[in-house]
């Protein structure tokens, strides 16, 4: 019999359904997981707890005003052209899958922060079906028998950057994703799966996992019963921190629907990835009441994540596997009566298969066919022919799995969406995996452009390694070694000379363009007690064969990355804040200035600058009253003169006066806010041309100013709307490269605007671009 230990029960008025009391106390934390917790780190560095859905929809919207005033005024900056350079071969993390069950051949998929894509030749090449100027994180997709499409945007695993932006609600599409409109759950912030009802296609259930930073919102299961139309709740969560990450009907008894909680919060130090809420729920009476399942299972506080899946042709077959609080793997159950009781099965296998992350997971696949064969999500895709009795991995496909589709129209044909993009098996999953020739969503943190050929690009990618694109636009990018990529580099004066950074500065330098031989620099070459996720490694403008790379402390090589020495102290608060949390305390950003080798400016987590003139002989700290104190993204130095430098920050305003981009002009005595009419969004990048003009990059887009800041214009309209992560400006052919965080990267030609130029009197706080843009005006 089901375990009942909580009932909750949809009310007759319209009002929420109560609340089932929590069941435990003493909730597990563990420390905060990476390479999200970078991301998120310095977005929460101004002191907030949360990254709210409504700062990006804010910022979001200030953008579009300062576009439509670019289009209005400064008409030739609006109207240049983004062009997709690539990669369309490399991919990106794909979390779910819909197929089309009226048109061959043809799938939408969910990126992770790429937006909805098509295919309509079996996956093997996918275009956009989501607007590009919308957010892009999306969680779910689910089509009905007459192709009508849902989307729910935020994605419910809180890893790999992309719960950074999070969601706001469920978009229906009744043209396959040709057009969009919003029909509810604002709030959810995340939707981690639909659920159809096969006889009433009208009911459509949605898991919302809620806002992963604050306690509330629109969290548990829903419902419609009009076809999106309007939504209710109809299982709420066991506490505020608790929301839904699956949600499953039964296919011979649509009255029978199951779903899976999971109670988790992500604080600024520390993450709770598990606790009192974390449960599976079933409903006999479709959605109106509900009852916990414990026969069978565990019951108390230290359960994570919650995996849940029925077999298709023996729904009463389910399977469901729960990690711990921390994260590794806990157990793998079964039951053959509906849920009714459960038994645990062998875990050597799954155990493996999830590491230490199972929250990063949390699906289950069951071949619609055969109730024994079965599909466990983890770091390697893990394949069961005898009903979860034993487990073996499949090869052949990218790491980290999270979504599988049989085709039913095609026997045999499985889709699989996984960190590495999408992927299509003809042989029912178990071999022959072939990967998808062309999706544009690929992750990037960086990306290098060569000063010989700008067609020649590195760059740096969550879940997909360093990266070379020396085939032109379009062509095809070749993996060059890294685990993630993080910081990537070509030799300014030999394209063959290329370096690669995993994370926490893991670096090496290669003479055959990313190729073997790789010399390895970082750890064991370099000083420093810690390193940031994305250390930073850079050239110096004065002389190619010197370059930078700082974890806490500055280090400097004269002989192109082989050895290296160090230059400076900690330049740091000294180290973690929290053992548990963000490792603080590391150099986030260097620059030399192109006009004199022996000045340098830095930048750190912990929101510090720093200056020298005499090539670490002695440092300066920029007095910390004058700056905002969150983390420092980006410093560089004014192409014509040592004395002036930009540096960026994120973190948002939050109702402050606090400045997203600052301006020295007496080589890092003062500093300025010139970021002023920028959208309130993280700034990740700038860059000072040597014509005058300042190009920036945030989470909203790219802006163009004057060198001395003053108003801001959009540059180009038709960026879709992935946060923009790195800028690199080749200043002989002017092209600006962007790299995006889940579409790629972008090339555009920045215009000449003759006024902006080297003779602008620099000292005068008013030039800004009023008068230095005036021949790119329109009309």
């Amino acid at each position: 019999m089901l375990g009942l230990l909580a009932t909750v029960a949809l009310a007759a008025s319209s009002s929420p359904p109560p609340t089932a009391p929590s069941l435990a106390t003493n909730l597990p934390t563990g420390p905060m997981e990476l390479p999200d917790e970078w991301m998120t780190a310095q977005r929460m560095s101004d002191g907030s707890t949360d990254l709210s859905v409504a700062k990006y929809v804010n910022a979001r919207g200030a953008a579009n005003q300062l576009a439509a005033r670019t289009r209005s005024v400064y008409r030739p900056l609006a109207e240049r052209n983004w062009s997709f350079f690539g990669p369309h071969n490399i991919g990106g993390r794909v979390v779910d899958i819909a197929v089309d069950p009226q048109v061959p051949d043809q799938v939408f998929i969910a990126a992770a922060s790429g937006g909805v894509w098509k295919s309509s030749d079996a996956g093997a090449t996918f275009t956009p079906a989501w607007p590009d100027g919308w957010g892009q994180a999306i969680g779910a997709v689910a089509m009905t028998s007459d192709g009508v499409l849902f989307a729910g945007t935020g994605e419910a695993q809180p890893g790999g950057g992309s719960i950074t932006f999070g969601g706001d609600g469920v978009y229906r599409s009744t043209d396959r994703g040709a057009s969009w409109h919003r029909v509810g759950l604002a709030d959810s912030h995340a939707i981690g799966r639909f659920a159809i009802d096969p006889s009433n296609e009208d009911r459509i259930f949605a898991a919302a996992s809620g806002n992963l930073f604050v306690p509330g919102g629109e969290r548990g299961v829903y419902l419609t019963e009009d076809g999106g139309d309007s939504w209710q709740q109809v299982l709420a969560p066991p506490n505020d921190t608790t929301g839904a990450t699956e949600v499953l009907i039964d296919p011979s008894n649509p009255d029978r629907v199951y779903a899976a909680m999971w109670d988790h919060l992500r604080e600024p130090h520390q993450r709770t990835y598990g606790g009192p809420g974390s449960s599976l729920w079933r409903s006999d009476d479709g959605g109106q009441n509900w009852q916990r399942m414990t026969t069978g299972l565990p019951t108390d506080a230290d359960q994570g994540r919650w995996g849940l899946a029925l077999a298709p042709n023996n729904p009463q077959r389910l399977y469901a596997y729960v990690g711990t609080a921390l994260g590794p793997f806990r157990a793998f159950y079964r039951s053959d009566d509906g849920g009714d009781t459960w038994t645990q099965q062998p875990i050597s296998a799954n155990q493996a298969s999830q590491s230490t992350f199972s929250w990063w997971f949390g699906k289950i696949f069951v071949d619609p066919g055969n109730a024994n064969h079965l599909f466990l999500m983890g770091v390697n895709l893990m394949r069961s022919t005898n009903g979860a009795q034993s487990f073996s991995s499949v090869g052949g496909v990218h790491a980290d799995q999270h979504s599988m589709r049989w085709d039913p129209k095609v026997p045999g044909r499985v889709y699989l969406g996984n960190d590495g993009g999408f992927y299509r098996s003809q042989n029912n999953g178990a071999s022959g995996w072939v990967k998808s020739t062309d999706e544009r969503y690929t992750q990037f943190y960086t990306v290098d452009v060569a000063q010989t050929d700008p067609s020649l690009k590195v760059g740096g990618t969550q879940d997909n390694g360093c990266n070379r694109g020396y085939n032109g636009p379009g062509g095809p990018w070749n993996a060059i070694g890294c685990g993630d990529g993080l910081q990537t580099l070509i030799h300014p004066e030999n394209p063959n000379i290329v370096f690669g950074c995993s994370q926490y500065g893991a670096c090496y330098r290669s003479e055959t363009a990313g190729g073997t031989p790789r010399q390895n620099i970082g750890t064991g070459q370099t000083t420093s007690q810690r390193r940031n996720w994305l250390t930073p490694l850079q050239f110096d403008p004065n002389d190619p064969n010197v370059m930078y790379y700082a974890g806490n402390i500055v280090n400097r090589s004269t002989d192109n990355g082989r050895t290296w020495t160090a230059i400076s102290p900690d330049l740091t608060g000294g180290g973690p804040n929290d053992p548990s949390g963000y490792p603080w305390g590391t150099i986030t950003t260097i620059a030399a200035a192109p006009t004199d080798g022996n000045t340098l400016y830095v930048g750190t987590d912990d929101g510090k600058l720093w200056w020298t003139r005499d090539l670490g002989g002695s440092w300066h700290e920029v007095d910390p009253a004058q700056l905002p104190g969150t983390w420092v993204t980006r410093v560089a130095v004014n192409p014509n003169d040592a004395n002036i430098a930009y540096a960026t920050f994120s973190g948002f305003r939050s109702g402050s006066d606090r400045a997203h981009v600052m301006m020295t002009r007496d080589g890092g005595h003062t500093w300025t806010d010139i970021g002023r009419g920028l959208p309130d969004a993280p700034v990740n990048s700038v860059i000072p041309t040597a014509d005058g003009l300042l190009l920036v990059g945030t989470d909203v887009g790219v802006f163009l100013s004057g060198w001395n800041g003053g108003e801001w214009a959009a540059l180009g309209a038709d960026l879709p709307q992935a946060a923009v992560m790195y800028l690199r400006y080749h200043e002989p052919s002017r092209q600006l490269t962007a790299a995006t965080f889940g579409r790629g990267i972008y090339d555009l030609t920045v215009p000449r605007c003759p006024a902006a130029s080297t003779r602008l009197p620099l000292k005068d706080p008013g030039v800004g671009l009023v008068g230095t843009l005036s021949s790119c005006r329109a009309g």
